[in-house]
């Protein structure tokens, strides 16, 4: 196997690295003012840094690190800079074998489309010739390099098989070898079953990746998913963004041809097959519903530059204090990799920065790590950048695979991912700490900080699948994503400082920003609410490391009946 060799740039990068973090964490850079909400009260004169913080924030969403791209120059850039502040902060490395230092290998494949990729349908002597990017995105995972294939269609409505709510889209149809056309998001409540797949919040089933995981087990030769925003939560610049750049899986997953469909062409393709795509999904919505066998042939050519990529997770952790407790773990985790550089053909450059998303997190982690290194929990604190969560949370699946620390040990794991870059709040999210007692705690921690826990609101986008801590959920660890500030809905941000509609659409209009190139850093960002979310997560880690028992999923809790191994 080959693997991405290290930039020569990265010799020198011990010394610049070394030299930027006395700058940013010496004694001379101000603490914030004792008694604000983002002050330590736990120990005298340790406090998050505003300056720490904007200094790790400005570098890591820099032109320089262009982007932070999986299997790129970049992302090996942000994979030495962090394990130098890990170090310099004074994080410890993990003990045996399956880390080395600061690092964990991720081994993964990158498939890049390549732009003669097409598909074709017929039916009854029509030719429907979709255009790559517009009207469909196509890709192979799994490290396939050519896919070609003729295949009937069928519609599996949303292609769910659900035995806990009675519910399966294929009803022990062959599918084998055909092409799979789907719906995102899951069945929509009723007013005889209002919490029939979590009423209004969108379950794991809803989520694309799940549909591209169940094609795979039923052996089909491909899968679109027909892209609507409302149904998605997004507009099609994601999906086109994401299939237009390298897309990385682990060995062995995936599908030979996965990808969407814009709802406008699957619309022309249901009716050259003489079927109306309306009167489908609403046959979809029904526990009867039978898959369709489309009057349409597929004719699908994917060709795809490929190779075998080693990314790295980075970690540390400070020690536990209690002979004990220091053998579990609490985890602190966010993501160090973005989009990306690319030049087209023109010889145009972009650079996708990711300054919110996740540049915030991972600067936010080196500051929380600094200040925990100097207040040990009883239980050990772990801080993890997981490589790859872009592309299909690929760093944090690694690391639950391989885990360095029993997971049956491992308490729980709090995420930060696109965090508050507009202004201090009243209020914080934990949105997903509702399943578990790790909501009990966060009330407590709130209150400590006289934050108010912002109200619920549905889960309409499946944020809780959407972000790395969702890998550890599914081995049985109490996760959560705390207080997001792109994924946890409108209009629950309470300011500090008026006027609330500015800020709330300064918030708001971030969506619109979201996985493009405008996602930059800005230097006159008030960095007060994400040292006050950095705070609150870094307390409620504490309020975890220091508690009597391990956090527990509640009862009947689908998360709880998995067995930590």
């Amino acid at each position: 196997m080959t693997t991405q060799k290290t930039s020569k740039l990265s010799s020198l990068w011990p010394t610049l690295a070394l030299t930027l973090g006395s700058l940013i964490g010496g004694t001379c850079a101000p603490a914030i003012a004792e008694g604000s909400a983002i002050t330590s009260k736990a120990k005298a004169g340790t406090s998050l840094n505003e300056r720490n913080l904007r200094a790790h924030l400005s570098f890591l969403a820099d032109d320089l690190l262009e982007g932070r791209g999986t299997g790129q120059r970049g992302g090996d850039l942000a994979v030495r800079y962090l394990e130098t502040q890990a170090a310099l902060v004074g994080l410890q490395v993990l003990p045996g074998n399956k880390v080395q230092g600061y690092r964990q290998a991720v081994d993964i494949i990158g498939s890049q489309t390549l732009a003669e990729s097409q598909i074709r349908f017929s039916s009854g002597g029509q030719q429907l010739n979709p255009v790559l990017g517009k009207d469909v995105v196509l890709g192979s995972s799994g490290g396939r390099q050519n896919v070609s294939f003729s295949a009937p269609v069928v519609f599996v409505g949303y292609g769910i098989r659900a035995p806990e709510e009675n519910w399966d889209d294929f009803k022990q149809a062959d599918v084998k070898g055909k092409l799979l056309i789907m719906m995102v998001n899951d069945p929509q409540p009723t007013a005889e079953e209002p919490q029939r797949f979590g009423g209004a919040a969108l379950t794991y089933y809803g989520r694309w990746t799940y549909k591209f995981e169940e094609a795979a087990r039923q052996g089909a030769a491909g899968v679109l998913l027909i892209h609507t925003t409302a149904s998605a939560a997004y507009a099609w610049n994601v999906p086109q963004t994401s299939f237009s750049h390298e897309r990385f899986s682990l060995p062995g997953m995936g599908n030979p041809l996965e990808g969407w469909i814009q709802e406008d062409t699957a619309r022309q393709l249901f009716a050259a097959a003489g079927q109306d795509l309306d009167q489908l999904r609403q046959q979809a919505e029904r526990r009867d519903f039978q898959p369709v066998t489309l009057n349409v042939t597929a004719q699908a050519e994917v060709h795809n530059r490929v190779r075998q990529v080693r990314q790295y997770n980075v970690l540390g952790m400070v020690p536990g204090t209690d002979p004990k407790l220091k053998s579990e773990a609490v985890i602190y985790s966010a993501h160090w990799d973005h989009l990306g550089i690319e030049t087209d053909a023109n010889g145009k450059t972009q650079i996708w920065n990711g300054a919110v998303d996740n540049a915030s997190g991972s600067a936010a982690l080196i500051e929380m790590a600094r200040v925990a290194v100097k207040e040990p929990t009883r239980r050990t604190q772990i801080f993890l950048w997981p490589a790859a969560e872009e592309q299909y949370l690929l760093g944090s699946a690694t690391y639950v695979k391989q885990a360095p620390w029993p997971l049956a040990k491992t308490a729980a794991d709090l995420n930060l991912d696109s965090m508050n870059f507009v202004a201090a709040t009243k209020d914080i999210g934990v949105a997903g700490s509702e399943r578990s007692s790790l909501y009990h705690s966060a009330v407590k921690v709130a209150k400590t900080m006289k934050l108010r826990i912002a109200p619920s609101v549905p889960d309409l986008g499946g944020a809780y699948f959407r972000a790395d801590h969702f890998n550890f959920a599914r081995v049985g660890i109490p996760a959560f994503n705390v207080g997001s500030a792109v994924f946890s809905g409108d209009g629950h941000f309470d300011f500090d400082k008026a006027p609330q509609d500015a800020y709330l659409k300064k918030m708001r209009d971030f969506k619109q920003d979201y996985h493009t190139v405008r996602d930059v850093y800005h230097p006159d960002w008030d960095l007060s609410g994400m040292l006050q979310q950095a705070l609150f997560t870094l307390r409620l880690g504490q309020e975890v490391g220091n508690a009597q028992k391990m956090p527990e999923w509640n009862p009947g809790e689908a998360f709880g009946k998995i067995p930590r191994q």
